[in-house]
């Protein structure tokens, strides 16, 4: 066992910043993979992301890698403003739109038992929800249906808005009319325009060609396979089970204090960000994943047909992919509800994953601060700091 505690201090009453490499479970490292390639990761640079976001006003930040066989973390801040209890990676926390990623799973799954096509018409198999034929099961999943994000106008404002949802409890339908209402964002197929509706959309067939509820779906097709301790699907309940992490909404109005966010239903998301997981639990997840052992490989390689977003990011079917400065891509999906921001990501094998919280939302510093846990988690230390 290697490990190391780096520091201990006193920001926001109570701060503690861990820095660990110890043995985890057995893992196989095939030789010459890209992972195995990879450079140690740098856990200063770690810390110091994470340093910046509690800075940036989030009350805690963690990260988990794990990394054939090893698993580093990293933790500063706390879990709790009230009993200033510090935060730990074995917390567990809304992961939001994460969910995506567990949705187009089973969806793929379900193209692979010959239960779905993607590249037919969602009308097939929920007749008359969307008013065009013409969208696909592949557009909805890769957010290129040109379907309005009904939670634009939801959290407009966004205290405001939340505590109208908090308790509330949705339809699936009701979430789609709402999108409906809106002008359509583009022809489907024609661009990629991110929409929660999609996801809601996902959910809906999900519970049509299985028979069950979305909690079901995920329970026998990944969280029971993979041995998934601390994932749930808890909707239309509203609180975290076990050990978590309290999450913290950044009012609108400056100077304005925290919200406990907390507890909530999160039925505006469901399928599309509801789930409730841990580092340890995602990093299992985005590994298996990539490492093929939740789809076969030419449902893995649809998954990872991707549209280019950006100059760094492109997205598949569900899944981000993240390029690098050091020119290593990675794989996953970042997360943001009321209270978390989160980023869960792995090499194109599976072999080094990641994931990173911070324990607030609704602060654009702090989402763009903790992106910065991807470069000192693949590329490791920057060569102008190695001596």
């Amino acid at each position: 066992m290697v490990s190391a505690t780096v520091g201990r201090g006193a920001v926001l009453g109570a701060v503690a910043l861990s820095l660990l490499a110890v043995p985890a479970r057995a893992a196989t490292q095939e030789p010459h993979t890209p992972a195995a390639a990879l450079p140690a990761p740098d856990l200063a640079g770690l810390s110091t992301v994470l340093r910046s976001a509690v800075a940036q006003g989030a009350p805690g930040a963690l990260v988990r890698i794990d990394d054939h066989g090893l698993t580093y973390r990293v933790t500063h801040g706390v879990a709790d403003r009230d009993t200033r209890r510090l935060i730990s990676t074995d917390d567990r926390f809304r992961v939001g739109s994460i969910t995506k990623t567990f949705s187009a799973v089973v969806l793929l799954q379900l193209v692979h038992e010959h239960r779905l096509s993607l590249d037919a018409p969602v009308n097939r198999y929920l007749p008359e929800l969307l008013p065009d034929d013409r969208i696909t099961v592949r557009q909805v999943l890769s957010h290129r249906s040109g379907l309005a994000d009904y939670t634009n106008d939801m959290f407009a404002d966004s205290v405001k808005g939340f505590e109208a949802v908090r308790n509330k409890v949705f339809t699936y339908r009701q979430l789609v009319a709402l999108a409906l209402q809106k002008p359509r964002t583009n022809a489907a197929g024609a661009a990629y325009s991110y929409s929660n509706t999609n996801f809601v959309v996902a959910g809906m067939l999900i519970e049509k060609l299985t028979g069950q509820p979305v909690r079901t779906a995920y329970d026998k097709r990944i969280i029971g396979p993979l041995g998934l301790q601390d994932t749930f699907y808890v909707h239309p309940d509203t609180a975290i089970p076990g050990r978590y992490a309290r999450g913290y909404l950044t009012p609108d109005k400056a100077g304005a204090p925290l919200v406990d966010a907390t507890a909530q239903t999160v039925s505006w998301a469901q399928s599309a960000g509801a789930v409730i997981s841990s580092a340890r639990d995602l990093d299992v997840f985005y590994g298996a994943l990539l490492g093929g052992k939740l789809l076969p490989a030419a449902r893995l390689a649809e998954m990872e047909r991707f549209t280019k977003v950006d100059g760094t990011t492109a997205y598949g079917l569900g899944l981000r992919r993240r390029d690098l400065s050091c020119g290593v891509s990675v794989y996953g999906h970042t997360g943001a509800v009321q209270g978390y921001y989160s980023y869960a990501f792995a090499t194109k094998d599976g072999g080094r994953s990641l994931t990173a919280v911070a324990n607030t939302s609704n602060n654009g510093k702090v989402l763009g601060t903790l992106a910065g846990v991807l470069e000192s988690a693949f590329c490791g230390e920057p060569k102008a700091a190695k001596r």
